[in-house]
């Protein structure tokens, strides 16, 4: 059974999908972009807009009864991979013990103009 997930703690969707969909013991959270829930802005800092991206991960991720201890595998989609370190370091702040797989590109294009975007796969043991 699938279970659609949704949080007002993260943007909502701007296109017909979901913020992630649970199927009982995997978790897929669609690309998250770099802007804040409460005033709908994107900050024009890579920084910031990659701290936005982990913490709206991290409430969808809460919302779903999962955390980053669940994460198995991620993909980063970066506007300029001169940006690739910078996404590391505020990365690993939320995957220190636990890493999970991971892609990581350099892309044409990001929605609204975005400067990254990351998605999740999570599974809970059951």
């Amino acid at each position: 059974m699938l279970k659609t997930v949704s949080t007002d703690q993260a943007p909502a969707a701007f296109g017909p999908y979901s913020q992630a969909i649970d199927t009982g013991n995997m978790l897929f959270v669609s690309g998250q972009l770099g802007i804040d829930p409460k005033t709908g802005e994107m900050p024009g800092d890579f920084d910031r807009q990659a701290k936005l991206v982990m913490q709206n991960l991290d409430a969808i991720l809460t919302q779903a009864g999962y955390s980053f201890k669940d994460v198995v595998k991620t993909t980063i989609f970066l506007d300029d991979l001169a940006n690739f370190a910078a996404v590391n370091d505020i990365y690993g702040t939320y995957f220190t013990e636990h890493k999970p797989a991971r892609a990581c590109f350099q892309v044409a294009g990001i929605p609204k103009g975005a400067k990254v975007e990351i998605e999740m796969i999570a599974v809970k043991s059951v």
